[in-house]
Protein backbone atom coordinates (compact mmCIF):
# COMPACT_ATOMS: atom_id res chain seq x y z
CA UNK A 1 0.00 0.00 0.00
CA UNK A 2 1.16 3.51 -0.77
CA UNK A 3 1.21 5.99 2.10
CA UNK A 4 3.00 7.00 5.28
CA UNK A 5 3.31 4.86 8.38
CA UNK A 6 0.11 6.23 9.84
CA UNK A 7 -1.84 5.04 6.78
CA UNK A 8 -0.61 1.50 7.47
CA UNK A 9 -1.52 1.53 11.16
CA UNK A 10 -4.94 1.06 12.62
CA UNK A 11 -6.17 4.29 14.16
CA UNK A 12 -5.90 4.50 17.93
CA UNK A 13 -7.21 7.99 18.56
CA UNK A 14 -9.40 9.02 21.46
CA UNK A 15 -11.50 11.31 19.24
CA UNK A 16 -14.22 8.91 18.10
CA UNK A 17 -12.77 5.43 17.65
CA UNK A 18 -16.33 4.15 17.21
CA UNK A 19 -17.17 6.76 14.61
CA UNK A 20 -17.55 5.42 11.10
CA UNK A 21 -15.50 7.49 8.70
CA UNK A 22 -13.66 6.90 5.41
CA UNK A 23 -10.48 6.72 7.45
CA UNK A 24 -11.62 4.01 9.89
CA UNK A 25 -13.42 2.11 7.13
CA UNK A 26 -10.21 2.22 5.08
CA UNK A 27 -8.38 0.59 7.97
CA UNK A 28 -11.06 -2.07 8.20
CA UNK A 29 -10.94 -2.90 4.49
CA UNK A 30 -7.15 -2.98 4.59
CA UNK A 31 -6.64 -5.18 7.62
CA UNK A 32 -9.83 -7.04 8.52
CA UNK A 33 -12.11 -7.60 5.52
CA UNK A 34 -11.75 -11.25 4.32
CA UNK A 35 -10.93 -10.40 0.68
CA UNK A 36 -9.66 -13.80 -0.38
CA UNK A 37 -12.59 -15.79 1.01
CA UNK A 38 -15.05 -13.23 -0.31
CA UNK A 39 -13.65 -13.57 -3.82
CA UNK A 40 -13.74 -17.38 -3.60
CA UNK A 41 -17.38 -17.23 -2.57
CA UNK A 42 -18.61 -15.04 -5.42
CA UNK A 43 -16.28 -16.48 -8.07
CA UNK A 44 -17.46 -20.04 -7.27
CA UNK A 45 -15.16 -21.76 -9.77
CA UNK A 46 -11.72 -21.40 -8.27
CA UNK A 47 -8.88 -18.90 -8.50
CA UNK A 48 -9.21 -17.80 -12.13
CA UNK A 49 -11.84 -15.07 -12.63
CA UNK A 50 -15.11 -16.20 -14.18
CA UNK A 51 -18.22 -14.30 -15.24
CA UNK A 52 -19.69 -15.27 -11.87
CA UNK A 53 -17.47 -12.52 -10.47
CA UNK A 54 -16.53 -10.26 -13.39
CA UNK A 55 -20.17 -9.82 -14.51
CA UNK A 56 -21.48 -9.33 -10.98
CA UNK A 57 -22.93 -5.99 -9.91
CA UNK A 58 -21.64 -4.40 -6.74
CA UNK A 59 -23.03 -1.18 -5.34
CA UNK A 60 -21.01 1.10 -3.06
CA UNK A 61 -22.39 3.84 -0.84
CA UNK A 62 -19.76 6.52 -0.18
CA UNK A 63 -19.50 10.01 1.31
CA UNK A 64 -22.75 10.10 3.25
CA UNK A 65 -25.11 8.84 0.61
CA UNK A 66 -23.49 8.86 -2.84
CA UNK A 67 -24.73 5.66 -4.42
CA UNK A 68 -22.45 3.99 -6.96
CA UNK A 69 -24.35 1.25 -8.81
CA UNK A 70 -23.13 -1.12 -11.52
CA UNK A 71 -19.61 -1.45 -10.17
CA UNK A 72 -17.76 -4.54 -11.42
CA UNK A 73 -14.22 -5.86 -11.16
CA UNK A 74 -11.87 -8.01 -13.19
CA UNK A 75 -10.67 -10.09 -10.21
CA UNK A 76 -10.35 -10.17 -6.43
CA UNK A 77 -7.35 -7.85 -6.35
CA UNK A 78 -9.18 -5.23 -8.40
CA UNK A 79 -12.11 -5.45 -5.97
CA UNK A 80 -9.79 -5.11 -2.98
CA UNK A 81 -8.06 -2.03 -4.41
CA UNK A 82 -11.37 -0.25 -5.00
CA UNK A 83 -12.64 -1.13 -1.53
CA UNK A 84 -9.58 0.44 0.03
CA UNK A 85 -9.66 3.44 -2.30
CA UNK A 86 -13.36 4.28 -1.90
CA UNK A 87 -13.90 3.00 1.67
CA UNK A 88 -17.67 2.53 1.15
CA UNK A 89 -19.96 2.85 4.14
CA UNK A 90 -22.14 0.14 2.59
CA UNK A 91 -21.66 -2.66 0.06
CA UNK A 92 -24.61 -4.21 -1.76
CA UNK A 93 -24.41 -7.31 -3.92
CA UNK A 94 -26.50 -7.61 -7.07
CA UNK A 95 -27.03 -10.01 -9.96
CA UNK A 96 -24.73 -11.53 -12.56
CA UNK A 97 -25.37 -9.86 -15.93
CA UNK A 98 -24.84 -10.66 -19.60
CA UNK A 99 -21.96 -8.15 -19.63
CA UNK A 100 -19.74 -6.38 -17.13
CA UNK A 101 -21.98 -3.93 -15.24
CA UNK A 102 -19.41 -1.13 -15.45
CA UNK A 103 -20.04 -1.06 -19.22
CA UNK A 104 -23.84 -0.98 -18.87
CA UNK A 105 -24.27 2.61 -20.09
CA UNK A 106 -22.44 1.90 -23.35
CA UNK A 107 -24.57 -1.12 -24.29
CA UNK A 108 -27.66 -1.11 -26.45
CA UNK A 109 -31.05 -1.54 -24.74
CA UNK A 110 -31.92 -5.19 -24.19
CA UNK A 111 -28.34 -6.40 -24.39
CA UNK A 112 -27.59 -5.81 -20.73
CA UNK A 113 -29.81 -7.93 -18.48
CA UNK A 114 -29.61 -9.88 -15.24
CA UNK A 115 -29.30 -13.64 -15.77
CA UNK A 116 -28.69 -15.13 -12.32
CA UNK A 117 -28.23 -14.41 -8.64
CA UNK A 118 -28.36 -16.23 -5.35
CA UNK A 119 -31.83 -16.76 -3.95
CA UNK A 120 -31.92 -14.29 -1.08
CA UNK A 121 -34.24 -13.55 1.83
CA UNK A 122 -34.45 -10.53 4.11
CA UNK A 123 -36.25 -10.78 7.45
CA UNK A 124 -36.53 -7.48 9.34
CA UNK A 125 -37.60 -7.10 12.97
CA UNK A 126 -39.79 -4.09 12.18
CA UNK A 127 -42.23 -6.44 10.45
CA UNK A 128 -42.94 -7.92 13.89
CA UNK A 129 -43.78 -4.57 15.50
CA UNK A 130 -47.50 -5.44 15.73
CA UNK A 131 -46.54 -8.44 17.88
CA UNK A 132 -43.48 -7.43 19.87
CA UNK A 133 -43.93 -5.21 22.92
CA UNK A 134 -40.35 -4.97 24.20
CA UNK A 135 -38.97 -2.83 21.35
CA UNK A 136 -40.16 -0.97 18.27
CA UNK A 137 -38.55 0.30 15.07
CA UNK A 138 -34.81 -0.17 14.90
CA UNK A 139 -34.49 -1.44 18.47
CA UNK A 140 -33.77 -5.05 19.34
CA UNK A 141 -33.17 -6.93 22.57
CA UNK A 142 -32.65 -10.48 23.77
CA UNK A 143 -36.40 -11.05 23.96
CA UNK A 144 -37.45 -10.03 20.45
CA UNK A 145 -34.36 -11.48 18.78
CA UNK A 146 -36.00 -14.87 19.40
CA UNK A 147 -38.35 -14.07 16.50
CA UNK A 148 -35.28 -14.16 14.25
CA UNK A 149 -34.18 -17.47 15.79
CA UNK A 150 -37.52 -19.08 14.90
CA UNK A 151 -37.43 -17.52 11.42
CA UNK A 152 -34.01 -19.01 10.70
CA UNK A 153 -35.04 -22.47 11.92
CA UNK A 154 -38.29 -22.51 9.92
CA UNK A 155 -36.91 -21.12 6.68
CA UNK A 156 -33.68 -23.12 6.78
CA UNK A 157 -35.53 -26.40 7.20
CA UNK A 158 -38.00 -25.58 4.43
CA UNK A 159 -35.22 -24.69 1.99
CA UNK A 160 -33.34 -27.90 2.77
CA UNK A 161 -36.21 -30.37 3.17
CA UNK A 162 -38.74 -29.10 0.62
CA UNK A 163 -36.40 -27.82 -2.08
CA UNK A 164 -33.20 -29.79 -1.50
CA UNK A 165 -30.98 -26.71 -1.28
CA UNK A 166 -27.71 -27.20 0.58
CA UNK A 167 -25.52 -24.15 -0.01
CA UNK A 168 -27.22 -21.87 2.49
CA UNK A 169 -25.54 -19.03 4.37
CA UNK A 170 -27.25 -16.93 7.05
CA UNK A 171 -25.98 -13.50 8.03
CA UNK A 172 -26.82 -10.88 10.64
CA UNK A 173 -27.80 -7.62 8.98
CA UNK A 174 -25.79 -5.58 11.48
CA UNK A 175 -28.82 -4.02 13.13
CA UNK A 176 -32.24 -5.66 13.45
CA UNK A 177 -32.61 -8.58 11.09
CA UNK A 178 -31.13 -11.48 9.17
CA UNK A 179 -30.35 -12.30 5.54
CA UNK A 180 -30.26 -15.69 3.85
CA UNK A 181 -28.13 -16.50 0.79
CA UNK A 182 -29.02 -19.70 -1.08
CA UNK A 183 -26.10 -20.40 -3.39
CA UNK A 184 -27.10 -23.66 -5.07
CA UNK A 185 -26.89 -23.47 -8.85
CA UNK A 186 -30.58 -24.30 -9.21
CA UNK A 187 -31.46 -21.43 -6.90
CA UNK A 188 -29.22 -18.97 -8.74
CA UNK A 189 -30.85 -19.78 -12.08
CA UNK A 190 -34.42 -19.16 -10.93
CA UNK A 191 -36.14 -16.39 -12.89
CA UNK A 192 -38.49 -13.85 -11.30
CA UNK A 193 -41.51 -16.11 -11.79
CA UNK A 194 -39.77 -19.04 -10.10
CA UNK A 195 -38.68 -16.86 -7.20
CA UNK A 196 -42.21 -15.52 -6.82
CA UNK A 197 -43.66 -19.03 -6.74
CA UNK A 198 -41.14 -20.13 -4.13
CA UNK A 199 -41.82 -17.03 -2.02
CA UNK A 200 -45.55 -17.69 -2.26
CA UNK A 201 -44.97 -21.23 -1.00
CA UNK A 202 -43.14 -19.85 2.04
CA UNK A 203 -45.56 -17.02 2.78
CA UNK A 204 -48.20 -17.70 5.44
CA UNK A 205 -49.07 -14.24 6.76
CA UNK A 206 -51.29 -12.27 4.40
CA UNK A 207 -53.05 -8.95 4.96
CA UNK A 208 -52.29 -5.47 6.22
CA UNK A 209 -52.37 -3.93 9.69
CA UNK A 210 -56.15 -3.46 9.53
CA UNK A 211 -56.76 -7.21 9.14
CA UNK A 212 -57.18 -9.09 12.41
CA UNK A 213 -56.54 -12.65 11.29
CA UNK A 214 -53.73 -13.02 8.78
CA UNK A 215 -53.28 -16.81 8.67
CA UNK A 216 -56.22 -18.89 7.42
CA UNK A 217 -55.15 -22.44 6.67
CA UNK A 218 -57.71 -24.93 5.43
CA UNK A 219 -58.01 -28.40 6.91
CA UNK A 220 -56.09 -29.78 3.94
CA UNK A 221 -53.35 -27.16 3.85
CA UNK A 222 -52.92 -27.49 7.61
CA UNK A 223 -51.63 -31.02 7.00
CA UNK A 224 -49.03 -29.95 4.48
CA UNK A 225 -45.54 -31.18 5.53
CA UNK A 226 -44.15 -27.63 5.56
CA UNK A 227 -46.94 -26.46 7.89
CA UNK A 228 -46.54 -29.44 10.21
CA UNK A 229 -42.77 -29.01 10.34
CA UNK A 230 -43.04 -25.26 10.96
CA UNK A 231 -45.59 -25.81 13.73
CA UNK A 232 -43.25 -28.21 15.51
CA UNK A 233 -40.66 -25.45 15.67
CA UNK A 234 -43.16 -22.71 16.56
CA UNK A 235 -44.76 -24.75 19.35
CA UNK A 236 -41.35 -25.15 20.97
CA UNK A 237 -40.81 -21.39 21.19
CA UNK A 238 -44.29 -19.86 21.23
CA UNK A 239 -45.11 -19.66 24.92
CA UNK A 240 -41.67 -18.38 25.88
CA UNK A 241 -41.56 -15.69 23.18
CA UNK A 242 -45.15 -14.52 22.78
CA UNK A 243 -46.83 -15.14 26.13
CA UNK A 244 -43.93 -14.76 28.57
CA UNK A 245 -41.46 -12.34 26.96
CA UNK A 246 -43.90 -10.23 24.94
CA UNK A 247 -46.99 -10.66 27.19
CA UNK A 248 -49.29 -9.90 24.25
CA UNK A 249 -52.43 -10.18 26.42
CA UNK A 250 -51.20 -8.27 29.47
CA UNK A 251 -53.14 -5.02 28.90
CA UNK A 252 -56.42 -4.19 27.23
CA UNK A 253 -54.61 -2.30 24.48
CA UNK A 254 -52.67 -5.48 23.67
CA UNK A 255 -55.43 -8.07 24.00
CA UNK A 256 -57.82 -6.01 21.87
CA UNK A 257 -55.47 -6.53 18.90
CA UNK A 258 -55.50 -10.29 19.45
CA UNK A 259 -59.25 -10.52 19.97
CA UNK A 260 -59.74 -8.70 16.67
CA UNK A 261 -58.73 -11.99 14.99
CA UNK A 262 -61.84 -13.69 16.39
CA UNK A 263 -64.67 -13.74 13.81
CA UNK A 264 -67.30 -13.93 16.54
CA UNK A 265 -68.28 -10.61 18.16
CA UNK A 266 -70.00 -12.33 21.06
CA UNK A 267 -66.78 -14.16 21.93
CA UNK A 268 -64.74 -10.96 21.67
CA UNK A 269 -67.04 -9.13 24.07
CA UNK A 270 -67.20 -12.06 26.48
CA UNK A 271 -63.43 -12.37 26.79
CA UNK A 272 -62.89 -8.62 26.93
CA UNK A 273 -65.33 -8.28 29.83
CA UNK A 274 -63.88 -11.26 31.66
CA UNK A 275 -60.30 -10.03 31.38
CA UNK A 276 -61.24 -6.50 32.43
CA UNK A 277 -62.35 -7.89 35.80
CA UNK A 278 -58.81 -9.21 36.43
CA UNK A 279 -56.55 -7.48 33.90
CA UNK A 280 -53.35 -8.36 35.75
CA UNK A 281 -53.64 -12.09 35.03
CA UNK A 282 -50.87 -13.53 32.87
CA UNK A 283 -50.99 -13.82 29.10
CA UNK A 284 -50.61 -17.59 29.50
CA UNK A 285 -53.87 -17.78 31.47
CA UNK A 286 -55.74 -15.48 29.08
CA UNK A 287 -54.50 -17.36 26.02
CA UNK A 288 -55.71 -20.65 27.48
CA UNK A 289 -59.12 -19.13 28.22
CA UNK A 290 -59.40 -17.76 24.70
CA UNK A 291 -58.58 -21.07 23.04
CA UNK A 292 -60.98 -22.96 25.33
CA UNK A 293 -63.77 -20.49 24.57
CA UNK A 294 -63.20 -20.78 20.80
CA UNK A 295 -63.21 -24.58 20.86
CA UNK A 296 -66.32 -24.80 23.07
CA UNK A 297 -68.26 -22.46 20.82
CA UNK A 298 -67.14 -24.29 17.70
CA UNK A 299 -68.15 -27.64 19.19
CA UNK A 300 -71.52 -26.27 20.28
CA UNK A 301 -72.28 -24.97 16.81
CA UNK A 302 -70.83 -27.96 15.00
CA UNK A 303 -68.51 -25.57 13.23
CA UNK A 304 -65.20 -26.51 11.66
CA UNK A 305 -63.87 -23.27 13.08
CA UNK A 306 -61.92 -23.87 16.27
CA UNK A 307 -60.96 -27.32 17.56
CA UNK A 308 -57.28 -26.42 17.32
CA UNK A 309 -57.30 -24.62 13.98
CA UNK A 310 -57.69 -21.12 15.44
CA UNK A 311 -54.85 -21.70 17.89
CA UNK A 312 -52.59 -23.04 15.14
CA UNK A 313 -53.33 -20.13 12.84
CA UNK A 314 -52.74 -17.56 15.59
CA UNK A 315 -49.48 -19.17 16.67
CA UNK A 316 -48.33 -19.04 13.06
CA UNK A 317 -49.45 -15.42 12.77
CA UNK A 318 -47.43 -14.41 15.81
CA UNK A 319 -44.17 -16.23 15.10
CA UNK A 320 -43.91 -17.50 11.50
CA UNK A 321 -41.21 -15.73 9.40
CA UNK A 322 -42.26 -12.46 7.77
CA UNK A 323 -40.47 -12.15 4.44
CA UNK A 324 -39.71 -9.04 2.42
CA UNK A 325 -41.08 -10.44 -0.82
CA UNK A 326 -39.54 -7.78 -3.10
CA UNK A 327 -36.03 -8.76 -2.02
CA UNK A 328 -36.59 -12.40 -2.98
CA UNK A 329 -38.75 -12.18 -6.09
CA UNK A 330 -36.55 -9.96 -8.28
CA UNK A 331 -33.27 -11.27 -9.68
CA UNK A 332 -31.77 -7.80 -9.94
CA UNK A 333 -32.62 -6.73 -6.37
CA UNK A 334 -29.61 -5.68 -4.29
CA UNK A 335 -28.89 -7.02 -0.81
CA UNK A 336 -26.41 -5.82 1.77
CA UNK A 337 -23.16 -7.74 1.67
CA UNK A 338 -21.80 -9.83 4.53
CA UNK A 339 -18.83 -8.21 6.28
CA UNK A 340 -19.80 -4.63 5.55
CA UNK A 341 -20.30 -2.26 8.48
CA UNK A 342 -23.85 -1.21 9.33
CA UNK A 343 -23.92 2.60 9.23
CA UNK A 344 -26.43 2.90 12.12
CA UNK A 345 -24.82 0.57 14.65
CA UNK A 346 -21.22 0.23 13.49
CA UNK A 347 -21.60 -3.55 13.77
CA UNK A 348 -20.24 -5.99 11.22
CA UNK A 349 -22.72 -7.92 9.08
CA UNK A 350 -21.51 -11.33 10.20
CA UNK A 351 -22.30 -14.88 9.05
CA UNK A 352 -24.31 -17.09 11.40
CA UNK A 353 -23.38 -20.76 11.56
CA UNK A 354 -26.09 -23.29 10.54
CA UNK A 355 -25.93 -24.85 14.00
CA UNK A 356 -25.74 -21.54 15.89
CA UNK A 357 -29.20 -20.03 15.43
CA UNK A 358 -30.07 -20.34 19.13
CA UNK A 359 -26.67 -19.26 20.41
CA UNK A 360 -26.08 -16.26 18.15
CA UNK A 361 -26.10 -12.96 20.06
CA UNK A 362 -26.43 -9.82 17.89
CA UNK A 363 -25.40 -7.62 20.80
CA UNK A 364 -22.07 -9.45 20.98
CA UNK A 365 -21.20 -8.79 17.32
CA UNK A 366 -18.16 -6.49 17.24
CA UNK A 367 -18.34 -2.87 16.16
CA UNK A 368 -15.84 -1.19 13.88
CA UNK A 369 -14.31 0.76 16.76
CA UNK A 370 -14.00 -2.35 18.91
CA UNK A 371 -12.21 -4.22 16.15
CA UNK A 372 -9.74 -1.43 15.53
CA UNK A 373 -8.88 -1.25 19.22
CA UNK A 374 -8.42 -5.01 19.37
CA UNK A 375 -6.08 -5.01 16.42
CA UNK A 376 -4.01 -2.20 17.86
CA UNK A 377 -3.78 -3.93 21.25
CA UNK A 378 -2.71 -7.31 19.86
CA UNK A 379 -0.29 -5.70 17.43
CA UNK A 380 1.33 -3.81 20.29
CA UNK A 381 1.56 -6.97 22.41
CA UNK A 382 2.92 -9.58 20.06
CA UNK A 383 2.40 -8.51 16.47
CA UNK A 384 -0.60 -10.80 16.18
CA UNK A 385 -3.60 -9.33 14.40
CA UNK A 386 -6.27 -11.55 15.95
CA UNK A 387 -9.64 -10.00 16.76
CA UNK A 388 -13.19 -10.93 17.71
CA UNK A 389 -13.86 -11.23 13.95
CA UNK A 390 -11.96 -14.51 13.89
CA UNK A 391 -14.89 -16.78 14.79
CA UNK A 392 -17.14 -15.19 12.17
CA UNK A 393 -14.51 -15.52 9.47
CA UNK A 394 -14.15 -19.19 10.40
CA UNK A 395 -17.90 -19.68 9.84
CA UNK A 396 -17.54 -17.99 6.45
CA UNK A 397 -14.49 -20.08 5.60
CA UNK A 398 -16.37 -23.31 6.35
CA UNK A 399 -19.25 -22.18 4.16
CA UNK A 400 -16.99 -21.24 1.25
CA UNK A 401 -15.19 -24.59 1.56
CA UNK A 402 -18.56 -26.38 1.23
CA UNK A 403 -19.47 -24.78 -2.09
CA UNK A 404 -17.96 -27.35 -4.42
CA UNK A 405 -17.69 -31.00 -3.40
CA UNK A 406 -21.32 -31.61 -2.42
CA UNK A 407 -22.65 -30.80 -5.88
CA UNK A 408 -22.35 -32.28 -9.32
CA UNK A 409 -21.42 -30.30 -12.42
CA UNK A 410 -25.04 -29.21 -12.91
CA UNK A 411 -25.21 -27.78 -9.39
CA UNK A 412 -27.76 -30.34 -8.21
CA UNK A 413 -27.76 -31.54 -4.63
CA UNK A 414 -26.44 -35.06 -4.23
CA UNK A 415 -29.01 -36.13 -1.66
CA UNK A 416 -32.54 -36.94 -2.60
CA UNK A 417 -35.28 -34.58 -1.43
CA UNK A 418 -39.02 -34.60 -1.42
CA UNK A 419 -40.58 -32.03 -3.75
CA UNK A 420 -43.67 -30.56 -2.15
CA UNK A 421 -46.49 -28.88 -4.04
CA UNK A 422 -46.27 -25.09 -4.28
CA UNK A 423 -50.02 -24.95 -3.69
CA UNK A 424 -51.59 -24.45 -0.26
Amino acid sequence: MVGDDRDNMLVDDNDGMDEISPRTLGQYYQRLFPHSLYYKWLNYNGAMPTTEFTHREFSFTINDGIYLRYQSFKDGEDFQRELQRLSPSKIDIGAIFTAQPKHAKSLQPGVFRAISKELVFDIDMTDYDEIRTCCQGGGICEKCWKFMVVAMHVLDQALREDFGFERIMWAYSGRRGVHCWVCDERAKKLDDAGRKALTGYLTMIRGGAEQGKKVNLSQRSGQHPHVLRSMEIIEEYFEDIVLVDQEILLTRERWTKVLAALPDEELRNYLDEKWMKRPDRSSIDKWSEMIDAVDKKAAKRGSKFGLGTFERDMMMQCVYPRLDENVTTHVNHLLKSPFCIHPKTGRVCTPIGPDQFDEFDPMAVPTLGQLLREINDTAADDGNSRSSMTKYIKIFEEFVASLGPAHDKNGNGTRQHQQQSLEF
